[in-house]
């Protein structure tokens, strides 16, 4: 199962690459071809749609670039996976988190062929209502990702 743990983290991390990369194409070639994807905003696309969605995001906006921790990855079946995280987002050309934008998110992998891929991605807006110690948390944790990942920002 540590085997299996560290595939889907490795997973995790190339998408969050070539997501930091603007890489639509790298990033929508790490899903399984009936996933699905859940953005930040609530909208739901598939994987055949994925590159197309993506590629007119990094081609006209500045987007931020993740830092993240991972939370979990914990094993749902044979060739399935569950992997839970926490991440920041750095707009460009800057060296801190926006805590306005700060998210958790899941991932379900399956393995395929002997290569795992995204099943579901879900980005999810972490908000805290009324728990601003869990948000000041989030945001610290965030920096500390940052101030291990120098170099990247």
């Amino acid at each position: 199962m540590a085997e299996e743990s560290v595939a889907v983290q490795r997973l995790y991390e190339e998408l969050l690459t070539a997501w930091n990369d603007r890489d639509a194409r790298r990033y929508a070639a790490l899903f399984a071809d009936d996933a699905s994807l859940v953005g930040f905003d609530g909208s739901q696309v598939s994987a055949s749609e994925l590159e197309g969605h993506l590629a007119p995001i990094f081609t006209d906006h500045p987007t931020a670039s993740y830092v993240w921790r991972v939370q979990e990855v914990r094993p749902l079946g044979e060739a399935v996976a569950l992997l839970r995280a926490r991440v920041g987002m750095v707009p460009p050309g800057q060296t801190d988190v926006n805590p306005a934008v700060n998210a958790v998110q899941s991932l379900i992998a399956v393995q395929q062929n002997g290569t795992w891929r995204v099943a579901l991605f879900h980005n999810t807006p972490a908000q805290y209502h009324g728990r601003s110690d869990l948000a000041d948390q989030h945001t610290a944790d965030m920096r500390e990702a940052i101030a291990e990942a120098r170099g990247r920002f």
